[in-house]
């Protein structure tokens, strides 16, 4: 069995790779989002996420969100700088 060490930098560079993928792929070079809010499933798919991930994430405060009535709003905007910014841990 072969073993690869990855790297931070590697990671990093896999990192932004992969948020460029997100951003051609969803737009974000050729145009900018038409819609600036985003329903929860929207952002489910978008970060390909579940449910219950998207929950915690509200709840630790990492996502910010408006609700109305019983639905969640995210600014489209915002989930991009998440994207951008990554974990800086």
């Amino acid at each position: 069995m072969q073993v690869e060490i990855l790297t931070k930098e590697d990671l990093k560079q896999f990192k932004a790779e992969l948020v460029q993928e997100l951003k051609d792929a969803f737009g974000g070079n050729a145009k900018p989002q038409s819609k600036e809010w985003l329903k929860s499933n929207e952002v489910r798919k978008l970060l390909g996420i579940s449910p219950g991930t998207l929950q915690n994430l509200r709840i630790n405060g990492t996502i910010t969100y408006s609700k109305i009535g019983g639905m969640m709003y995210y600014r489209y905007q915002d989930i991009m700088k998440l994207l951008e910014k990554g974990d800086s841990k």
